[in-house]
């Protein structure tokens, strides 16, 4: 399984299960948002880290 998560300049994610929930989330730490027509766009300096769980 893969987790995913974001990260910004002054704020790290929680790590998810799919890359939609780590979306959804991403505005709370300010990384992104979702556009009106659900597509995520991430703000400038945003980096999408993945890892492999164990």
């Amino acid at each position: 399984m893969i987790l995913y998560r974001f990260i910004t300049r002054h704020r790290t994610g929680k790590w998810y299960a799919d890359l939609r929930t780590a979306q959804l989330r991403a505005n709370a730490i300010g990384a992104g948002f979702l556009d009106p027509a659900g597509h995520f766009v991430p703000y400038r300096g945003t980096v999408l880290e993945m890892r492999r769980a164990d």
